[in-house]
């Protein structure tokens, strides 16, 4: 049985087979004993997104009272649930992204909790996901970014809409009407400003 582990991007926590590039997490929203999430989806406001191998570590999934291993189908989705790159298993790559972020934020010399800070305010509206209005036309926003429309997730590739899945990404039906920014604000101006997240194979085919 998959555990409830696989983050939409809404943020919201499912079970499914499908476990995605990445990993993260919120802290510790667990009880090992019987691998299941608490009532709680956070317990801190640094939400990061890992890589699945590194230096050749093992973990037990949810099975010690330690971080609460969550997947992602890939950083597209990890970024529209509120999550940023770890600066200890993605170095190059948080660094990157911060870079990006001060520039496409108008800030400089940002540590990562002023990022968290911030992302924290524009992920939720008290415990749900919060929505943004576009900032611009849908078919201008950068790649890798995300909205949503009548409950589907949607990624923006080239201006034109992906929807989205566990699996992976297929080609949008029909139009695409009342859509809200999944992706935080001060994320999508630093893919403005030129971070390029990692996307699932999907995306490209």
């Amino acid at each position: 049985m998959p555990l409830q582990n696989r983050v939409t991007p809404s943020g919201d926590i499912f079970a499914d087979p499908h476990r995605g590039m990445f990993t993260g997490n919120r802290g510790i929203i667990h009880d090992p004993a019987t691998k299941t999430l608490l009532k709680k989806r956070w317990a801190s406001p640094a939400w990061i997104t890992c890589v699945c191998e590194f230096r050749g570590w093992r973990r037990k999934v949810m099975g010690t009272r330690s971080w609460t291993e969550l997947f992602f189908l890939d950083e597209a989705t990890a970024f529209a649930a509120g999550h940023r790159p770890c600066f200890f298993c993605r170095r190059d790559d948080a660094n990157r992204f911060r870079a990006a972020w001060e520039e496409g934020n108008g800030v400089v010399d940002v540590l990562a909790h002023e990022m968290d800070a911030v992302l924290h305010q524009e992920r939720l509206d008290r415990s749900r996901k919060r929505l943004h209005p576009l900032p611009m036309p849908m078919e201008a926003l950068p790649d890798g970014a995300m909205v949503q429309a009548a409950g589907e997730s949607y990624l923006i590739v080239r201006g034109a809409p992906l929807q989205w899945s566990m699996a992976g990404y297929r080609k949008a039906e029909g139009a695409i009407d009342e859509t809200k920014l999944l992706t935080p604000p001060s994320t999508l101006r630093a893919l403005a400003a030129g971070y390029r997240p990692v996307l699932h194979p999907s995306a490209n085919q």
